[in-house]
């Protein structure tokens, strides 16, 4: 390992690193609004193809959360044209694989195919688009196929438990209060109208994007895409309230008493995304103090707090600055049995102080900014992992481009801003702390959720 990090930083100090010109995105526009990025690699004979729904939790409201999760669900019960499970027979009968997620921001599907499989992703995905059928009979399965996953995966879970609790509690009005799974009762009193009346709204060639990457041609994918996309009706898409937090005033505080082996701790500080940052630079140099401080074996957290005082058993950071909305600087931990939960929240605020007081040093930094050359190296090995960055930054709101900016502007940030940004955002009033009490264990019960991917069909 330490032989790799000294490869990766010779290579960041190399002055030819990242001198070479990324792959060019060909961007389309068909005209009812649909927007296709395709991305050339021929490296393989394969294709990953994506559609992205500008809807997710963030967009739901009180009564209905849930929702998208839901209506993802039924997108794989059939249309007018294909019956229940044709979608999924059709791709595997292809040699492909197929999937889907929702998440906050937006909803997505793929498929990965050989390359001359393309058309059959897009006459299946336009087909859905707009022509799924919405069944009393199938949501009526579906919806406790769906009650069942949460509580399989949240009730049951204590550690998800309290990931929960804790976003209800650190936002007050913003939608990320909500959870993307949906509030249990909201899910028992979902109708089928419901999802009716948000696929109307929501899944329209002028709310998605089309993401292609693979050993394809541009021209012919825009060619395809017209045949099987343009002849969609577009839809009247509302415009979305701000929904901006308010102001936190005072550190915030939850106990969840839950049955588990150990405790845990969360603690996260309101912080901005690169969406909304006063700032450009800011969400980079909080990435890179996350790295910092839970970015490998050298890390201060696992350097300082696991093996020299061995307050914590583990521990780590976290930051994701591509949502819609201001988010989360995270930490969390479990402490060792010789160490109380408040022992390792002091020791966690105390490495906060750190950063605040002194900015990280020189080598520190080095390191961090060679992981993420690094993993932005191995990331382009993956097809699949290009078009999630292209798809999550268009349905978010930003730009593509910033995909190919991303190594330089983490390369570009100072110690100084790191301390900027640790003293700015990393104060009492931003912070929201939820505890994990365990409580005795109780027996486990058996549950015939699916434990597969983000659907089940």
């Amino acid at each position: 390992m330490f032989k790799y990090i000294i490869i990766i930083i010779s290579l960041l100090l190399s002055p030819h690193v990242w001198a070479w010109t990324p792959t060019p995105v060909h961007e389309y526009t068909l005209d009812n609004g649909l927007r296709i990025l395709v991305k050339e690699d021929h490296r393989a004979p394969v294709v990953v193809s994506e559609v992205w729904y500008k809807v997710g939790s963030s967009y739901e409201h009180l009564g209905i959360t849930g929702v998208s999760h839901v209506l993802e669900h039924m997108m794989f019960k059939g249309t007018t044209t294909h019956p229940p499970g044709e979608f999924s027979r059709i791709i595997a009968a292809n040699g492909g694989r197929e999937n889907a997620f929702t998440s906050r921001d937006y909803t997505g599907y793929y498929q990965q195919l050989e390359k001359s499989r393309l058309k059959v992703s897009f006459e299946l995905e336009a087909d859905r688009m707009r022509n799924i059928l919405l069944t009393q009979e199938e949501f009526e399965k579906e919806i406790k196929v769906v009650m069942e996953e949460r509580r399989l995966r949240t009730d049951d879970n204590p550690q998800s438990t309290t990931v929960e609790q804790f976003y209800a509690t650190a936002f007050t009005n913003s939608p990320y209060q909500n959870p993307v799974i949906g509030w249990m009762n909201d899910l028992e009193n979902l109708t089928l109208s419901d999802l009716e009346n948000w696929y109307k709204i929501w899944y329209a060639p002028n709310n998605a994007t089309v993401v292609v990457v693979g050993d394809v041609n541009p021209d012919e994918v825009y060619q395809l895409a017209k045949k099987y996309f343009g002849p969609l009706k577009p839809s009247v898409i509302p415009k979305t309230k701000p929904r901006k937090e308010i102001p936190q005033q005072g550190t915030r505080y939850i106990e969840v008493k839950a049955p588990a082996e150990l405790p845990m701790i969360i603690m996260g500080y309101k912080a901005p995304v690169i969406m909304n940052a006063e700032e450009e630079w800011e969400p980079y140099a909080l990435e890179v103090l996350a790295g910092v401080l839970d970015g490998g074996s050298s890390a201060r957290f696992m350097d300082r707090l696991i093996r020299d005082t061995q307050v914590a058993a583990g521990a780590g950071a976290g930051y994701n600055p591509y949502s819609r909305h201001d988010s989360m600087f995270l930490l969390s931990g479990t402490p060792t049995r010789d160490h109380s939960i408040k022992d390792l929240e002091n020791a966690l605020i105390k490495e906060v102080s750190l950063l605040q007081e002194n900015p990280p040093l020189k080598e520190e930094l080095s390191r961090v900014k060679a992981q993420v050359v690094a993993a932005a190296v191995y990331e382009q090995d993956s097809i699949f992992y290009q078009a999630m960055l292209l798809g999550t930054l268009t349905t978010v709101g930003l730009d593509w481009r910033l995909s190919n900016q991303y190594v330089e502007r983490i390369r570009a940030i100072t110690a100084e801003q790191v301390q900027s940004v640790a003293k700015k955002y990393l104060i009492s009033d931003n912070l929201t702390i939820a505890v994990l009490d365990p409580q005795p264990m109780k027996e486990t019960r058996r549950s015939t959720a699916p434990t597969g991917g983000s659907h089940a069909h």
